[in-house]
């Protein structure tokens, strides 16, 4: 399609939004299908979470050692600054598999509409909407057999990296003030999340024309007066070192010590990397340390 006559609202290495509502995905949408791997026996598989709104999923299922027994359930969303990338993409297809593989657990890896087609808080609705199609399943009566079959409700974490975190962290938040019933929802695990703090967003200006200002809760969670209200017990914090968010994931782990919540924060920083490096690199020493570290949390019940 020729742009060239169209005026540009704002630019970032991988997309580019125009004033008239339009972006184009420099990398385009590549995806890869579900499939079984040959070598960690995960497998793979998509369903449709609401055909009226869009939003699907990519469910990966770890070897499996014994029928009768039951794993623990990850709901994952992906980052991509609300913009680009998919559940479907490589890069979030072969990392949710490896969380699969690492921690043996179900990971239910979550696609919601994008900006800017659909304008934020699009996004934070279809993220709620994934959870509580998950704690359907909560009575082994749900509409995927693989999570009846397979997955604990009774373990249940939220995670999600860059944007995803955030609509994880919102989804959690809402989970404990607005309640979920079903499943219980033991931890919450944040990849590198993307905060706001004080300063000017430009992209939110354009994908989020209803965010009140710098102290909206839905994307700086420092100014929210029920951030002690976080629906779980236990939160993992991952933080690159060299990454332009450092300051404000450091301040999130404060912020939630601070608030009054009842639970247990901890925070993991890799030195001498940047934003989501682990999904750039899996295979490096410190992308290994962090799939060990959340392999290791999200087995404790």
């Amino acid at each position: 399609m020729d742009h060239t006559s169209k005026e540009v609202a704002i630019e970032f290495p991988n997309f580019r939004i125009y004033k008239d509502g339009t972006i184009d995905r420099f990398d385009g949408d590549p995806t890869v299908p579900p499939s079984p791997d040959s070598e960690t026996g995960v497998r793979s598989k998509d369903v449709v979470i609401s055909p009226e709104s869009r939003i699907s999923a990519r469910i990966f299922l770890p070897k499996i050692s014994d029928p009768a027994g039951k794993l623990p359930l990850l709901v994952y969303y992906h980052g991509g600054a609300f913009c680009v990338e998919s559940h479907f993409s490589p890069t979030y297809a072969r990392y949710a598999a490896s969380l699969a593989e690492e921690s043996n657990v179900v990971v239910l890896s979550v696609h919601c509409r994008r900006a800017p087609e659909d304008l934020l808080p699009t996004a934070y609705e279809d993220a709620w909407e994934a959870i509580r199609w998950a704690a359907a399943h909560s009575g082994g009566n749900g509409p995927e057999a693989w999570i009846n079959h397979h997955a604990d409700l009774g373990r249940v974490f939220v995670g999600g990296d860059s944007s995803g975190g955030t609509l994880a962290h919102n989804v959690v938040l809402r989970a404990g003030v607005d309640g979920l019933s079903g499943p219980r929802i033991v931890g919450l695990a944040l990849f590198n999340p993307y905060f706001k703090n004080e300063e000017p967003d430009m992209l939110l200006e354009v994908i989020f024309p209803s965010c009140s200002g710098p102290n909206d809760p839905r994307v700086n969670p420092f100014s929210d007066p029920n951030l002690a209200r976080v629906g779980c017990s236990r939160v993992l914090v991952f933080v690159a070192e060299k990454e332009m968010y450092r300051d404000r994931i450091w301040g999130y782990y404060e912020a939630l010590k601070k608030s009054g919540w009842s639970g247990v924060v901890e925070i993991m920083e890799s030195e001498r990397e940047g934003h989501v490096f682990f999904l750039f690199d899996p295979d490096s020493e410190k992308a290994r340390a962090v799939r060990k570290r959340a392999a290791s949390f999200l087995n404790q019940a």
